[in-house]
């Protein structure tokens, strides 16, 4: 449906809510903690936050007009949040396949999962755990699998120079380490 046809409110929803797009084809790679994250959280919607919130928008339909009813208004538009963020949670762990980097034979070649510690050109170190779409926390040095800088590593082996195309131009990387291990 075009956007001319859809409210204000509804076109924000579904941008806000629009799943990280995975390149066509391409499976959608997890790791089994990010994978239990997402399982929980959906766990906790379903059966304590949405059950709640049915709950209180019940009475609050019980207590009469519901166009001023600040409990209803905000619980059914609540109601709906939680409803759409179910269904994508749902989806994404429907097509997950689950890597555990811990259970990968060791290798210096850099795969889903890999924990990369590089060296830049100005000589600094960082450290990078090549994750999920879901799971990106670059905060944290989780960078998601279809990121720039995860396809630049991607492949690569212990000792290799990449170059990373960045905002701010080209980016020449050494990788120094390649870790295989549990992510929490």
């Amino acid at each position: 449906m075009s956007k001319a046809f859809m409210r204000a409110e509804a076109i924000e929803d579904a941008e806000e809510q629009a799943p990280a797009p995975l390149p066509a084809g391409a499976p959608n790679y997890m790791t089994p903690a990010g994978h239990a994250r997402l399982a929980a959280e959906l766990a906790h919607l379903v059966k304590v936050e949405r059950p709640e919130l049915v709950n209180v928008v019940a009475w609050a339909a019980g207590n009469g007009d519901r166009s001023e009813n600040g409990d209803y208004i905000y619980g059914k538009k609540r109601l709906r949040e939680i409803d759409r963020r179910i269904r994508y949670l749902t989806k994404r762990l429907e097509s997950a396949v689950v890597v555990d980097p811990a259970a990968r034979e060791p290798t210096d070649q850099v795969f889903f999962g890999a924990t990369v510690t590089v060296l830049d050109e100005a000589g600094e170190e960082a450290t990078y755990s090549i994750v999920g779409i879901d799971e990106a926390d670059p905060a944290r040095g989780r960078i998601s699998w279809i990121s720039p800088l995860a396809r630049a590593l991607l492949k690569a082996r212990e000792g290799d120079m990449v170059r990373c195309q960045v905002p701010g131009g080209s980016r020449a990387l050494e990788i120094v380490r390649v870790e295989y291990r549990a992510l929490d």
